[in-house]
């Protein structure tokens, strides 16, 4: 299975454009029934959903539910694939959804300081939470940070919070921007190196930069082939020629590494120096 690494948002009143996403390179789909729908459109929002999921889809599709009402009239849908929970602040916040929609994936998203101290008690809150997610618009705005800076430690929260609760690296929020892919690039490239893997996108031509700044480059490809060939031929702890030691966790690293490679035009993978 391909590692997701671009997770598109589309607004549920906007049928033709959530076709258009589908027809897109995201990994997955977000359909939003909250934040990007007028409420006065919600209920048109959720029936054209409803009408678009009665059917399998091309690529997998969440929805960003606005009330855990919507949740009966979502979860047995065909062409559902996860529920996405806004503004979760505690684990019983999740197991009432969980409870609404027995056997669908769900995806919590963080969106205010007390969902931060939570983390982990919402990122283990039900067998069913399929990745945690950030939602930094709201916690800019709940915190009154008018910079990034501030939300360094809320991202790392989240990053460990979903390593201890034993899921995938979560991908990184929106960014608002979509004129400028330049500063995208930079911010998932920080956002890598705090652990995120992948990132929610707005529009379209977000997509290539996200993942173009998460695939590995040619170097690394190169470190982590070694590393495993190294692993194959000595299963315990080994330094290799260069110096570097290597354990169990490394090989773990190299081989996620390995995967992420695996994805459609990584034979052409460019360098860390060749990339815009």
């Amino acid at each position: 299975m391909t590692i997701p690494l671009t997770w598109l948002y589309v607004p549920g009143d906007r049928p033709e454009v959530v076709r258009k996403a589908l027809a897109s390179d995201a990994d997955i789909v977000i359909v939003d029934l909250e934040d990007a729908v007028a409420q006065g459109r919600k209920p048109y929002a959720l029936d054209a959903t409803v009408e678009l999921l009665s059917a399998p889809q091309p690529v997998p599709v969440h929805v960003r539910i606005n009330s855990p009402h919507e949740v009966e009239a979502l979860a047995e849908l065909p062409g559902l694939s996860a529920l996405r929970i806004p503004k979760v602040a505690y684990a019983t916040d999740v197991q009432q959804i969980a409870a609404r929609a027995p056997g669908v994936p769900l995806y919590p998203l963080i969106e205010s300081a007390l969902a931060v101290e939570h983390a982990y008690a919402i990122a283990t809150a039900h067998d069913a939470i399929a990745g945690i997610a950030l939602g930094e618009s709201d916690l800019r705005a709940d915190l009154g940070l008018r910079g990034d800076a501030g939300l360094d430690w809320p991202r790392t929260r989240t990053v460990l919070a979903a390593r201890a609760a034993g899921l995938a690296p979560p991908p990184q929020s929106v960014f608002p921007d979509i004129l400028d892919l330049d500063g995208l690039y930079a911010s998932c490239s920080h956002g890598r190196s705090l652990g995120f893997l992948g990132r929610a996108a707005i529009h379209p031509r977000q997509l290539p930069v996200i993942e173009r700044a998460f695939l590995p480059t040619r170097e690394e490809i190169e470190a982590a082939e070694e590393i495993v060939k190294a692993a194959a031929a000595d299963a315990g702890a080994l330094a290799l020629p260069d110096g570097r030691f290597v354990d169990a966790a490394v090989v773990a690293a190299a081989r996620r590494t390995l995967a992420l490679a695996e994805r459609e035009g990584e034979g052409e993978g460019e360098g860390e120096g060749e990339r815009d």
